[in-house]
Formats: C-alpha cells, sequence, structure tokens
C-alpha cells in the first residue's frame, strides 16, 4: 500500500525583500513486488516526489515552477505590475473539498492556478498567500489582499 506525504518548505536565507521562496512537495512511496525464478519474491521501493515552488521576486513577478518525477520542469513567470490580487478558494467536486490558490492576472479571463497539480492543505497555503499578498502590498500600496475589508 502507498503512503502521500506533503511538505512545505520555506526558503528564507535571501535578504529581506529581495526573493521569497515557498516550495510544497508531494512524495508517494509504494512497495512494488517483482518475482523471478530464483527469488520468488523481491520488494522495490520507489519513491515518485512531484514538487511545486512559488519564487516570488517583489521587483519583478512571480515564478511558478512544477517539477516532475521524470525531470521535466515547467515554468510560468508572471510579471509583478499583471498581478492584481492573490485570491484563497474553496473548491468543491462531488467527491471532495479542497482549497486553492490563485492569482487574479491583468488582461486574463480565468484564474492562474499556483498549485496546479496539488491540493495542499490550507495550513500550507495561508504563509504563500501572505506573502504574495505582502509582495503586492509593497508594489500597489496597502489593503490589496482584502484584510480588513468587510464581506
Amino acid at each position: 500500500m502507498g503512503r502521500i506525504s506533503i511538505a512545505y518548505i520555506h526558503e528564507g536565507k535571501w535578504p529581506p525583500g529581495s526573493v521569497d521562496i515557498h516550495i510544497i512537495q508531494k512524495s508517494l512511496r509504494k512497495a512494488v513486488f517483482v518475482a523471478i525464478l530464483l527469488i520468488p519474491f523481491a520488494c522495490i521501493f520507489l519513491s515518485l516526489k512531484l514538487s511545486e515552488s512559488v519564487i516570488i521576486m517583489p521587483a519583478f513577478g512571480v515564478q511558478l515552477e512544477t517539477h516532475y518525477t521524470s525531470g521535466r520542469i515547467i515554468r510560468r513567470f508572471i510579471p509583478a505590475g499583471e498581478i492584481l490580487k492573490p485570491v484563497l478558494l474553496e473548491c468543491v467536486t462531488p467527491v471532495t473539498c479542497y482549497w486553492s490558490l490563485s492569482l487574479l492576472v491583468r488582461g486574463k479571463e480565468e484564474l492562474v492556478l499556483v498549485f496546479k497539480e496539488l491540493h495542499p492543505p490550507m495550513k500550507m497555503l495561508l504563509p504563500v498567500w501572505k506573502a504574495l499578498c505582502a509582495s503586492i502590498d509593497s508594489n500597489e500600496g496597502p489593503n490589496t489582499c482584502g484584510e480588513g475589508e468587510d464581506g
């Protein structure tokens, strides 16, 4: 049987206000049994990892990265001037309910999902949302993310 774990890593070793990196990793460990003539049962452990990261550069913008187990990396860059607001949404499907972090981007009709493949819990999304709000607030003024607003 497989075990899935999600980890949150905040790399804040940079000077304040320069770069802020948030990484969310999903690790799946499965036991695979192989039958060979000489060895009836052999157990090989495979570790499948998927990680998505948000690199916040207040002066430039936000880079979203998805790292797959195959080694493929997809990067998306959104300039700071185009980000209107980071938004936390509750997504409800017939099977499950989860939280999602999206960006409202100028000139796009749809929201841009920050974590496309993973559905991290709210406690992992909140620090990323706050960092995005702080980045937007430093560029455009206070109260961009709606803190302190009614409703």
